[in-house]
């Protein structure tokens, strides 16, 4: 009898995630925004309600007359920095939202996004890296999963060690791609201390990004669980669940795109975090299986990760 040879992997079904039309990230909360009292908060989310309400109205009805799924989410820096807790800073969050005729309907820590439930999605996407080579590159620069740098293009060559005021074969960077110039970008994934690795803001970012759009797995399983939360919050962060659920009612956390409102203080980071998405690959079934369902649900997505993510940046007051 003739034998068939199939791999396992192909026949594992990969988890789907619940998925929203569209994903609006209100901001985020660091140690510098609490410190500068619940004044500052509410002045950035009175501007991030413009550009919020302005992107709903950007997400129609489709053709049934069924209404666009819509969620927010609010990331809280609980990485860097662990400032307060959940039971003096959340109050005080939820109060400024309501304020500015916001609601917030689920809410991230950045330290799930390095590590959550056994698992650390910063790890998985350290795995789907798949740096660019520039055009005559060499091959010599090391792995961006070995040294922890991503660049959109090739470095200047590195000082030969000849004498310093003799003039050398020098050359400046210069990005892939580039439209008429370069605009050259190196981005440090994260830094070693004491045996231990710290992760940048922009990998963390580019993680919180990928998880809003369904496409981060372990294995096959999804690595995002919004858990519902009623009640007092708790003193500590780690007692709250990587991805809070606030709004019981709420669209479902990830999206066919994301939409993030921010200070234009992120905006270099958020930079990185573009350089960063356009050389993740992702699971090839997941980013199937979305594309399939997107166009039964006559909302079509951007075959790259970078063409689903859109932002707003403003000056603060």
């Amino acid at each position: 009898m003739d034998a068939a040879f199939r791999e396992v992997a192909a026949e594992r079904r990969v988890e789907a995630v619940p998925l929203s039309h569209l994903s609006i990230e209100l901001g985020h909360l660091y140690m510098e925004d609490f410190v500068s009292g619940p004044h500052r908060v509410r002045a950035q989310l009175q501007r991030v309600a413009l550009w919020a309400e302005a992107a709903r109205r950007t997400r129609p009805s489709d053709k049934s007359g069924r209404r666009a799924r819509v969620s927010t989410c609010f990331l809280i820096d609980d990485y860097f920095t662990r400032f307060s807790s959940p039971a003096e800073v959340l109050p005080m969050l939820l109060d400024a939202a309501e304020a500015s005729e916001l609601r917030i309907d689920y809410l991230g820590r950045e330290s799930a996004c390095a590590e959550a439930e056994g698992v650390s999605p910063a790890m998985l996407v350290t795995g789907r890296l798949t740096a660019v080579p520039p055009p005559g590159s060499n091959g010599s620069r090391p792995p961006a999963s070995e040294v922890g740098w991503l660049s959109n293009g090739q470095r200047s060559p590195a000082d030969d060690g000849r004498e310093a005021m003799r003039r050398t074969g020098w050359a400046p960077p210069v990005q892939i791609d580039a439209r008429n110039h370069s605009v050259f970008v190196d981005v440090e994934l994260w830094s070693e201390r004491d045996g231990r690795r710290y992760w940048s803001c922009a990998f963390l970012a580019a993680v919180w990004q990928l998880m809003r759009l369904g496409l981060l797995r372990n294995g096959t399983a999804s690595v995002v669980h919004p858990r519902p939360w009623t009640g007092g919050f708790p003193d500590d962060w780690d007692e709250l669940p990587a991805i809070t659920q606030l709004n019981p009612s709420a669209a479902p956390f990830c999206a066919y795109r994301a939409f993030s409102v921010l200070p234009s203080r992120f905006l270099q980071t958020e930079h990185a975090v573009r350089i960063i998405l356009e050389q993740v690959a992702p699971i090839t079934a997941v980013t199937r299986q979305i594309a399939e369902r997107s166009t039964r649900d006559e909302n079509p997505v951007s075959p790259d990760v970078t063409g689903r993510v859109d932002y707003v940046f403003f000056n603060e007051p």
